[in-house]
């Protein structure tokens, strides 16, 4: 009688066990296929979804990419509240900034390997399209403002032509060609969905993922042990039209400003000095500091 009861409490306890080994497998994979846990606004004006690929990059950020995380974080605050109201005006998610982040880290001059520049990473063809201008002495792809206003207009075509945010930013990262084709064959228009095609690209199929763990941890940093942040402040200056032949690092040393820092505002001049046969150009002055350049410009002159 022992003997029975017994056996009957292992079979129990093996039916449990395989019981709880299914429904865990089947969350896991649930989670993957489509994601059951949607944190809505006013947390993140981009679609969140909270699933396994979400969590690993999380962890990811947390452990293994940790300090480059943090440099980025720090670097984002220098640009976050820019790019956003740009996003905003045109009607975008404004958390879509954060596409700059896992691109580039808010750099002005990362370049992949294949080329693509700047905070957005925009490829020559590209940056063509939305008005973007390249020449030997001047890349618009590094320049902050006129580079967000791009990638907006571009993040905007995007949506129109996909209907989702999802699929404009895997277009954004595959390119759109190559994303229609998947969304013919496979006869959907889920991501999460085409994510899980064995032929779908790794890269794009992260991509989304990344961006929500991205945005995650940068709305609440310290929650995910981004603690003592030392943050930089967003960029403040004025607009001043200089004429051809203007020398920055002059001007820098004229109002007693680290040349750095007028780098840092105009990343897209790729010289020191502007072109002579130019009749003007605007460039980004500390703010504060018109009177100072007015002085410098008229002492040219002399």
């Amino acid at each position: 009688m022992f003997k029975m009861k017994k056996l009957v409490i292992c079979l129990s306890i093996l039916v449990f066990v395989s019981f709880f080994s299914n429904f865990a497998l089947s969350v896991t994979t649930a989670s993957l296929q489509k994601p059951n846990i949607v944190l809505i606004q006013p947390f993140s004006d981009f679609p969140i979804f909270n699933n396994q690929w979400v969590q690993n990059w999380i962890k990811l950020f947390q452990n293994s990419y940790s300090d480059r995380f943090r440099i980025w974080l720090k670097r984002s605050y220098s640009y976050v509240a820019l790019m956003q109201a740009i996003f905003e005006e045109e009607g975008l998610p404004r958390d879509l900034v954060y596409i700059a982040m896992i691109e580039s880290g808010f750099s002005a001059h990362a370049v992949s390997s294949a080329k693509a520049v700047g905070y957005w990473q925009f490829l020559s063809p590209t940056a063509e399209r939305f008005g973007l201008k390249k020449t030997s002495w001047l890349d618009e792809r590094k320049d902050f403002e006129k580079s967000t206003i791009a990638a907006a207009q571009y993040l905007k075509f995007l949506y129109k032509k996909f209907g989702t945010w999802h699929l404009a930013v895997a277009a954004y990262n595959m390119g759109e060609q190559r994303l229609s084709s998947f969304i013919k064959k496979y006869k959907t228009n889920n991501f999460w969905h085409l994510a899980q095609k064995m032929d779908f690209p790794t890269e794009t199929a992260q991509y989304i993922p990344q961006l929500i763990a991205a945005i995650t941890i940068a709305k609440t940093p310290s929650l995910y042990g981004f603690n003592y942040l030392k943050t930089k402040l967003a960029y403040e200056y004025e607009i001043f039209y200089l004429p051809g032949g203007t020398n920055l690092r002059t001007l820098a040393q004229y109002i007693k400003y680290p040349y750095r820092q007028i780098k840092n505002l105009n990343p897209s001049l790729l010289i020191d000095v502007l072109p002579h046969s130019l009749e003007d150009w605007g460039i980004r002055i500390p703010k504060g500091t018109s009177q100072q350049v007015s002085n410098f410009i008229q002492k040219r002159k002399i």
